[in-house]
């Protein structure tokens, strides 16, 4: 992989179908997901760690779950979250989404230690909900993962906004690897992959036209000094509404 240590995907990378009559019949549990055995298995080859952004998976209870997973270069499972805030919404442009009647939302925040620091784990619209990523911040997170598949109304105006605010908020570093082009449900994906670094500058933009892959260097170095110049994170106190 390039002599990359760590590999990011995005949100629904072994699925993105908005027809649940469809999709359902490939959605299954955990231990028979053909796209997170072939992870495993190709991280273990590979030797590097994998932030899966996330798959759909059913749950005990037959519900599903928007589920990210982050794999050792053994292959081993070190991590999973569960997307926390669904996505439901009407766009101006008639588009019509409703993530919570098929997905079950998550309630845990996750953090895990990887080769390149403290990762913390979020998906897509979760970016809009500024109180996860304070307590990723509080946490001591060096990096957060932020995969997607955003739409293009939004993603043309919100994305690039959204993504250096929460690398700023936490003081760490964000990893959005992003869906992009047109899908065989009909819907269309912003793309433009992103890394951003504490300081909230853009360190990696990959375009919006078509899959592609980037290399990033994480500095610990960079987050430290940012973090001496504007401790935020040590300056915040907590206000009673």
């Amino acid at each position: 992989m390039g002599g990359a240590s760590m590999l990011f995907t995005p949100e629904m990378s072994g699925l993105l179908d908005g027809n649940r009559s469809r999709a359902s019949k490939r959605i299954t549990t955990e231990d028979r997901d053909p796209v997170l055995a072939a992870m495993r298995e190709a991280a273990a080859s590979a030797g590097i760690w994998v932030a899966i952004g996330s798959l759909a998976i059913e749950r005990e209870d037959g519900r599903w779950a928007n589920r990210s997973y982050v794999i050792d270069s053994s292959g081993e499972i070190v991590a999973r979250y569960d997307k926390i805030h669904m996505f439901d919404v009407d766009l101006s442009n008639g588009e019509s989404w409703r993530e919570s009647k098929a997905y079950a939302a998550g309630d845990q925040t996750v953090t895990v230690k990887t080769p390149l620091g403290l990762l913390g784990l979020s998906i897509c619209y979760d970016i809009r909900f500024p109180a996860l990523y304070d307590a990723l911040g509080r946490a001591g997170c060096d990096l957060i993962a932020i995969p997607a598949a955003f739409t293009v109304p939004t993603g043309q105006d919100h994305w690039h906004v959204l993504q250096r605010a929460r690398a700023i908020e936490a003081s760490a570093y964000v990893v959005a690897a992003a869906q992009v082009g047109s899908h065989e449900d009909g819907r269309k994906t912003y793309g433009h992959s992103l890394v951003v670094d504490p300081w909230g500058k853009v360190v990696l933009d990959l375009d919006g036209a078509e899959p592609g892959i980037g290399f990033v260097e994480i500095d610990m170095a960079r987050i430290a000094e940012v973090r001496r110049q504007l401790p935020n994170l040590a300056n915040r106190r907590d206000i009673a509404i």
